[in-house]
């Protein structure tokens, strides 16, 4: 099998170097999980802001910060991974799905 500059395969499955899509896809995805990590950052503020009144003890308090603290911090190491690794490997990861996109809309015709 010979690769060429503008086109790889993988797995079986012949994919466009370059594809725009695949740009366009990969930055509404990081987009998604950005807003996401941040919506999660506001309701886990919100929570805590709420609870706050009711924990009675100052140790308590420092318990659920520290624990969602801890939450927040691996989540937000997780999604900066995944937009890392997205990014690596995007021309496999969405050229697949652009491929099986691709022929959807060639049975659908």
């Amino acid at each position: 099998m010979q690769q060429t500059p503008s086109a790889t395969r993988v797995a079986g499955v012949q994919q466009r170097s370059g594809d725009p899509r695949i740009a366009s896809m990969f930055s509404k995805d990081c987009l998604w999980a950005s807003g996401l990590l941040a919506v999660l950052w506001l309701l886990y503020a919100f929570v805590f802001y709420e609870v706050w009144p009711n924990t009675g003890d100052g140790n308590v308090a420092l318990a659920l910060a520290i624990s969602g603290g801890l939450v927040l911090l691996f989540n937000s190491a997780s999604i900066v991974a995944m937009i890392k690794h997205y990014s690596d490997d995007k021309e496999h990861i969405y050229g697949l799905d652009l491929h099986y996109l691709d022929i959807m809309q060639k049975a659908k015709r």
